[in-house]
């Protein structure tokens, strides 16, 4: 039951109350010599029982619903102030605010105050993690990593090409007549296509993630154009120019790069927009593919690198938000916003 009908139910129900009181009060006192008069009177051709249920059921009703209009008018502020505190926007500053409401005004406020406090803090305690990590960063593994990469792409990577240019070679040169064969051996070139797919992507992993006093854009930019290089797929960016705290930066590139792994490896995309803009104190990551997409709500779950984006969006206050349709492409948005300029990075 919703509220207006249940500040109406509970109006009538009131008013006949009342009514009931008062008039058994005055029959009480000043009882009538006969009652069936009461039965055979009316008033403007209507009886006087009906009349005496019908004016306070219908008082109830218009006490109802201004009753349930008044509140409803301040519930639904006090919603839209809510709304606003948990998306991160600022409070807005009605002229006439309900005077009845200050106090929760007050109070939502103060969550707010708290909410921006708590995340002003995990911005600079991943700012302060990030420095540590890239100070603290182990080179026996940066040196293992690129040790690895080397040799997958001047062996495996290499070999894989070499296998691609012969199969395109023999389909395109010398096709086999038989259709079965020539089919088997296009599917065998498809294989080997999304292999070095696969092993872009693997490299990408295993290349060191960290900008290394790089800016986000320009780190965004030189992993961009590698990929144009590389990959046969139309990439288009906006990459707009802005300082951010360096923990800010740090998450929001291994965002992009997860991003971009999952779609060089499972969304067989043609197209790549990747979008990286502040608006209004927000800083605004979003990565658009044309590929096959999936389930959402089945990957959640069972995908790692989901929840590893989610939890790098969470760790510096920000939103994580992931759309994706059978066949439609997948669209990924991570907006976080900036709450104190002074710490900015200044290197």
């Amino acid at each position: 039951m919703s509220m207006m009908a249940r500040n109406v139910v509970t109006a009538v129900l009131f008013s006949i109350f009342i009514s009931i009181i008062v008039i058994g009060i005055t029959l009480f006192t000043f009882p009538p010599d006969n009652w069936s008069i009461l039965l055979e009177r009316t008033i403007s051709g209507i009886p006087f029982i009906l009349l005496l249920i019908m004016v306070p059921v219908l008082a109830g009703v218009v006490i109802g619903i201004t009753t349930g209009w008044y509140w409803r008018q301040r519930f639904h502020w006090i919603d839209r102030q809510l709304d606003e505190v948990v998306k991160g926007q600022k409070l807005s500053n009605d002229e006439e605010p309900y005077k009845e409401l200050d106090n929760i005004k007050q109070r939502i406020e103060q969550i707010q105050e708290k909410f921006m406090i708590q995340t002003e803090h995990a911005q600079r305690l991943a700012t302060e993690r990030a420095n540590e990590r890239e100070k603290s960063l182990q080179e026996v593994v940066v040196q293992e990593r690129n040790r690895l990469a080397r040799e997958l792409h001047d062996s495996v990577s290499q070999q894989l090409f070499a296998a691609s240019m012969m199969m395109s070679a023999i389909n395109e040169a010398n096709p086999p007549e038989d259709d079965a064969i020539k089919k088997q051996l296009l599917t065998v070139e498809k294989m080997i296509h999304q292999s070095q797919l696969e092993m872009r992507a693997l490299l990408l992993h295993l290349r060191p993630v960290a900008l290394k006093g790089k800016s986000l854009q320009k780190g965004v930019e030189e992993l961009l154009i590698e990929l144009t290089q590389k990959v046969p797929m139309e990439i288009d960016s906006n990459v707009e120019s802005f300082e951010v705290a360096k923990g800010i930066e740090d998450q929001l590139f291994r965002i992009l790069q997860e991003s971009v792994s999952n779609t060089l490896r499972h969304a067989k995309a043609t197209k790549l927009n990747v979008l990286l803009i502040e608006r209004d104190d927000t800083i605004i990551l979003r990565v658009i593919d044309n590929g096959i997409g999936f389930d959402v709500e089945q990957a959640r779950a069972s995908s790692y690198g989901l929840q590893n984006m989610r939890e790098r969006a969470y760790e510096v206050g920000g939103t994580f938000k992931i759309i994706s349709l059978p066949d439609q492409g997948t669209r990924l948005e991570v907006k976080v916003p900036r709450l104190n300029k002074e710490d900015e990075r200044n290197d």
